[in-house]
């Protein structure tokens, strides 16, 4: 049957088939003789008509730029006419037959998801030719022609050739094609030989093998969700492949049609799998995710199906998202689209409930399930293994079971029958100011938030139930609220549930090599449930427009008391929501060998029991970031602080423990290098009591063999991987100078390198030993023999002016970046209150290749010494902090210097780099 296209308003404005078959015609006339001119003619007239075509679907969607299922079924309209008037073309004027044998059929069909009537603008038009036996020269020639005047026409085929057996052969053995062929459509040529194949594709291939085909189905949707990212909220997400996607609303839709034999999305509900409301949020979805695919295509003008940053942008501008309520127009767009991904997941597991209870009726289930024994159930009862409702109107009866329903299936390790969880969507609306203030519904939240088990899965149910965010409003305001930045992976709420579920691992010693810190003190800590309230509001007011750490502590302290939390926890977790970013900040950001820093730090923490909180607060909301963005390096950094400050409270901020730490760093290392105590007195003597503190041991004992091999000499380069920090450590030991740091900086730059962190030391007689941590441009290793040796040989050019390093620089081209889809204005911080002996800088920027030596090459310029350097990247924003003094080693006090400091931080931070090159 010809597939009908719906509401595609006048085709003709699309295309004229009868127009271009009879200029056609007019053609085959006129060059009947020159049959390779009249192709490449016929190509000219077609592809005149695609671009037509093309525009006029364009013109819709942008008239209508929601309407996605019409500009699919609009342009597979385009390519069927295309295609049928290429065919007839190919076959009655190019290579014309007389009396064809019965072997000369062919039929032309169209499969996948273009067989389905829907084609995105730049997809690949699937099609295949089926001939009854083996090809002959004349079905070979027809196909030949055809696919080089579709490739002439700029178009992308996926094709096929093959007779009836092998169609069949093939399905048999290859899922994929078993896929594309269910959805087969016909398009031109052979109407009884497509019919032959659609006759022998269902009793060959469809009968009996159901189950088998559900089961794989399902199996490769697993996979598929696993290589994207296993979240429907990643903040980049494909469209087409991801989880929510289109991919997984055409899944349910083969799962169907395998088993029930429908033709279209609306038969399912005939069938009993989807009821009239969930197919009108079927087609909800489907309706904005292909216009939200047509966008990403047009807007790139090919094949684009994943959502980066800077498509987000303009597709929702292209769909008229503006800003509203604190709300940018892309952070609106992608609320929405998390919405509908949303929905697709709810989607599924309705279907598949069905789906499940269908079959059960049959005696056969393809969805399995876990029997267990009746419990008490609060009530509840199982169906199957999987906890339900012992009628309809159980949650309107009471509703405060809307919540208990979540702490019974975590109190008893049971799943939730998906028609239980349908009715929680239904009901959640009954959750009032009331049944917030209910005792029992409250501890039955904080059960599930603080459960022993699996918190994580069961929150997340609650969240696509809708019932979380109806009991706590303000989360609510969260869900499905994107931040529009390349450091966080995952929208607000998913963000903080995945954060509660690694607490939970953590406490219970899953993490143990990844965060034994964290492991140890989890086991220590007095206020257990302030940790786990306090780690799903650190988050609750982002997208107010203000602090979000300041908004969400005054939700804090009038949500907990309703949560049943005394007046002292109530206060913990407001703290913890207001300093929840302290302990990064602070390790990531400040100088933890400069005794000021810890104090500052804690004077705001002022207890054990705090510093035990935060920092595993402070693990989690970093962890849950997104994959790759904890290391090693952060743990290291948030350990050192955590002793530090540990230290300063139980002395009672009394200083005596810094030189006590000195003493015993000073006695391990000597031990460590067996040097006996007038050699060691010579060599430590040199070192300020800066650097004691700043490295860790196993530097220590790295630099002095590094010191005690260079001897006399006035340059010594080294370079390793230092796996604990998950970088390579590169050390220079050289004559100090000024511009020492920025040429550094500059030759680790040009040898391809990104320097992660820095510390800048002095000996008492003048001699640096710099120890910079450096990965790739991605965060990756940088330790191959090849990269270490360009590194060295870098950094000692440059340090030997052997060449203009300025000049090297600004011939290397700088890579594009992600970052660039971001708009960052420049912000340079100056304070001398951070720091006794030191004025303390802080650079925000986007971040940038050789961003750090701009920065570096800008101090030199204003004449400053670098002490100590500390890099930090979130996404696109890079937070660089120097402390520095003027070359005398005093702070710099100027105000006239300040400013001057300060406007070339601006310069070279934003990119301005021109005229501190020309100065250099």
């Amino acid at each position: 049957m010809v597939m009908q296209f719906p509401n595609l308003g006048s085709r003709r404005a699309i295309i004229d088939r009868r127009a271009i078959s009879d200029s056609i015609n007019a053609l085959a006339q006129e060059h009947r003789g020159d049959p390779i001119k009249l192709r490449g003619l016929i190509v000219k007239e077609l592809k005149a008509a695609l671009e037509h075509g093309r525009e006029e679907v364009d013109r819709r969607l942008e008239a209508r730029p929601t309407r996605g299922r019409e500009a699919v079924t609009a342009f597979a309209f385009l390519i069927d006419q295309l295609l049928r008037l290429l065919y007839d073309a190919t076959t009655h004027h190019l290579y014309p037959a007389g009396n064809r044998s019965t072997g000369e059929r062919i039929v032309l069909i169209a499969v996948g998801g273009y067989g389905r009537g829907e084609m995105a603008p730049y997809s690949d038009v699937d099609i295949g030719f089926i001939t009854p036996w083996k090809p002959t020269g004349w079905t070979e020639q027809i196909i030949e022609s055809m696919l080089y005047s579709l490739w002439d026409l700029g178009l992308k085929v996926g094709h096929s050739s093959r007779s009836v057996d092998e169609t069949m052969r093939m399905a048999k053995a290859d899922l994929t094609v078993r896929t594309a062929l269910l959805e087969a459509r016909y398009v031109w040529g052979d109407r009884a030989l497509y019919e032959e194949v659609a006759v022998r594709f269902d009793s060959e291939i469809m009968q009996g093998t159901a189950r088998a085909f559900v089961t794989e189905k399902l199996e490769e949707r697993d996979e598929r969700h696993r290589r994207m990212g296993d979240s429907r909220y990643v903040v980049e997400p494909n469209v087409k492949e991801g989880k929510g996607g289109l991919r997984d609303l055409h899944t349910l839709f083969w799962i169907g049609k395998y088993v029930n034999r429908v033709k279209s999305v609306a038969e399912l509900v005939d069938v009993g799998l989807l009821t009239e409301s969930e197919l009108r949020q079927f087609q909800k979805a489907e309706d904005f995710l292909w216009a939200v695919r047509c966008h990403l295509h047009t807007i790139t003008g090919r094949a684009e199906d994943r959502l980066t940053f800077d498509l987000q942008l303009e597709t929702a501008t292209r769909m008229h998202f503006t800003a509203r309520a604190g709300r940018s127009g892309v952070e609106r767009f992608m609320r929405y689209y998390f919405l509908n991904a949303k929905a697709v997941g709810d989607l599924t597991a309705v279907f598949l409930a069905h789906l499940d209870d269908q079959l059960a009726e049959r005696g056969r289930r393809y969805i399995p399930s876990i029997f267990r024994r009746p419990k008490k159930l609060d009530g509840f009862v199982l169906e199957r293994g999987r906890l339900a409702l012992p009628s309809d109107d159980f949650f309107q009866v009471d509703p405060v079971r809307l919540i208990e329903i979540f702490a019974v299936a975590d109190k008893h390790g049971l799943q939730i029958h998906p028609s239980a969880m349908r009715a929680a969507s239904r009901d959640a609306m009954l959750i009032t100011a009331k049944i917030r203030k209910d005792a029992r519904a409250n501890t039955a939240f904080l059960d599930v938030l603080t459960s022993p088990r699996d918190p994580e899965t069961v929150l997340r149910w609650m969240n696509e139930s809708t019932v979380f965010g109806r009991f706590i409003p303000d989360f609510r305001r969260v869900v499905a609220q994107m931040q529009f930045d390349m450091y966080h992976h995952y929208t607000v709420d998913e963000h903080t549930i995945r954060a509660v579920g690694l607490l939970s691992r953590i406490e219970k010693g899953e993490l143990a090599a990844d965060h034994p810190l964290a492991t140890e003190i989890m086991g220590k800590i007095l206020s257990r449930r302030v940790l786990y309230v306090a780690v799903l509001l650190h988050d609750i007011a982002k997208g107010r427009g203000g602090d979000h750490s300041i908004l969400g502590a005054e939700v804090a302290e009038h949500l907990c008391p309703r949560l049943g939390l005394t007046a002292a926890e109530t206060e913990t977790v407001a703290w913890l929501v207001r300093y929840h970013l302290l302990m990064s900040a602070t390790a990531f950001k400040r100088d933890l060998a400069d005794y000021k820093t810890i104090l500052d730090f804690v004077e705001v923490v002022q207890s054990p029991e705090r510093l035990r909180l935060l920092l595993c607060l402070t693990v989690v909301d970093i962890r849950a970031v997104g994959p790759g963005v904890w290391n090693s390096w952060k743990r290291q950094l948030l350990g050192d602080l955590y002793d530090a400050a540990e230290e300063v409270l139980r002395l009672g901020h009394k200083q005596k423990g810094r030189s006590e730490r000195v003493i015993a760093k000073q006695e391990a290392l000597r031990e460590a290098m067996g040097m006996d105590e007038a050699t060691f007195a010579a060599f430590s003597s040199r070192m300020p009591e800066s650097y004691w503190i700043a490295e860790p041991d196993d530097i220590l004992v790295h630099n002095a063999r590094h010191i005690l091999e260079a001897g006399e000499s006035s340059l010594s380069i080294a370079a390793q991987y230092y796996p604990q920090r998950g970088a390579t450590l590169v050390t220079v030991y050289a004559t100090d100078h000024p511009g020492l740091f920025y040429r550094i900086a500059g030759a680790i730059h040009l040898a391809g390198g990104n320097i992660i962190d820095a510390r800048i030391h002095t000996t008492r007689d003048g001699v640096a030993i710099d120890n910079f941590l450096v990965q790739d441009p991605f965060g990756g290793a940088f330790h191959s023999p090849e990269q270490l040796g360009r590194i060295k040989a870098a950094i000692e050019d440059s340090l030997s002016n052997r060449h203009r390093l300025i000049t090297k620089l600004e011939a290397r081209p700088l890579p594009r970046t992600r970052a660039e889809a971001f708009q960052i204005v420049p912000n340079v911080l100056i304070d001398n209150k951070a720091s006794n002996r030191f004025t303390v800088i802080e650079v925000n920027a986007r971040d940038r290749p050789a961003l750090l030596f701009s920065l570096a090459n800008a101090l030199f310029q204003s004449k400053v010494t670098v002490h100590s350097a500390h890099v930090a990247t979130y996404g696109e924003r890079a937070v660089d902090t120097f402390y520095v003094t003027d070359l005398l080693g005093g702070k710099i006090e100027s105000r006239a210097r300040l400013q001057t400091l300060e406007r070339r931080l601006l310069e070279a931070a934003g990119g301005e780099t021109s005229e501190l090159l020309e100065r250099a």
